[in-house]
């Protein structure tokens, strides 16, 4: 009998340290759509997000949009604080300054890394990080030219996990579709070929890559601009299949998603993708009926009627399991 519940004790001090050995790491990305400031900026197209503007863009406006995003990043959270957060439609440093100091945020202690693109506009992508859980070790932006008018830049950004290893994270915002596909995929594909030249780089340096691209791509993951990107690193498939991340025209499409390393979708590696698959974070909260009693993301404007809510996206995250 003595021996059984030695047996018994032992199995469950080894059961417990194994549990202890892996750490659960969530990614989160959610374009933000138009995070601006109230100020004008003298090198950047921003008067529609201006007090003067036909939006009547407004501090009172502005601090209920960054409370609103606040909410969203904690809710996604759980019972977990995200690791990392990227973001894009963020209009410069100083709304992040905001978002990670004046809002529900600042009590999670988050820093931030944020490009400054020669977009027309002025909107950027970010990255907002851990510094417990992620050790940034190099940041920097890759300018992408497309011939016409300036592009988002793509952000990298390597960092140590608790684990020892690195993992390189890219946050994309790729050129809309606004001319239509055919017209627009040439600028996808130029964006893509430069991150697939900057993922070759970082291969051929390290012995073991771990990389992760996220972002809003303004086109399906199986599309002609993204073919390249899938030859190169996988696709996590959402866990949703009955909607999207962006309702556009009375349909859902899927056009923000993750392409990891494949080393991340082997179980026995130091680092691997939970479950295998990605995940729409779906709150009600974030949804408002349309005309038709169909739910869709709450935005903040429709057209210039300011209606106070969180974005025309739905926020992505996927989990890692780190040992």
């Amino acid at each position: 009998m003595r021996i059984i519940i030695v047996i018994i004790i032992y199995a469950v001090i080894l059961f417990n340290a194994e549990a202890s050995e892996n750490r659960s790491f969530r990614i989160v990305f959610y374009n933000v759509e138009n995070l601006f400031d109230v100020k004008k900026d003298s090198v950047k197209d921003d008067s529609e997000f201006l007090p003067g503007s036909v939006r009547k863009w407004n501090f009172s406006k502005y601090k209920r949009k960054q409370i609103n995003l606040s909410k969203v990043l904690c809710a996604i959270g759980e019972w977990e604080i995200p690791a990392l957060i990227g973001l894009c439609e963020v209009e410069n440093d100083s709304v992040l300054n905001y978002l990670t100091r004046y809002t529900p945020l600042r009590e999670l202690g988050y820093k931030y890394i944020v490009t400054n693109s020669k977009d027309r506009r002025g909107i950027d992508v970010a990255l907002l990080y851990q510094p417990d859980q992620f050790k940034v070790l190099e940041s920097n932006a890759l300018i992408v030219s497309t011939d016409t008018s300036p592009t988002r830049d793509i952000l990298h950004v390597a960092g140590r996990v608790i684990s020892g290893d690195t993992l390189d994270i890219f946050v994309c915002h790729l050129p809309s579709k606004s001319r239509g596909a055919s017209q627009s995929d040439p600028f996808r594909i130029k964006v893509i070929n430069s991150l697939i030249a900057k993922i070759d780089s970082i291969s051929s340096k390290r012995k073991k890559s771990y990389q992760i691209v996220m972002g809003d791509m303004n086109d399906y993951a199986d599309s002609k601009a993204l073919r390249e990107l899938k030859n190169r690193l996988c696709h996590v498939p959402h866990d949703r299949k009955d909607m999207g991340t962006y309702y556009f025209q009375n349909n859902w499409e899927t056009i923000d998603h993750f392409f990891v390393s494949p080393q991340l979708l082997l179980s026995d590696g130091h680092i691997s993708v939970f479950q295998l698959k990605s995940f729409i974070f779906v709150a009600d909260f974030l949804f408002r009926e349309n005309k038709n009693g169909v739910k869709i993301p709450w935005r903040t404007y429709k057209g210039t009627f300011y209606t106070g809510g969180y974005s025309d996206h739905l926020p992505i995250y996927l989990n890692l399991n780190i040992k």
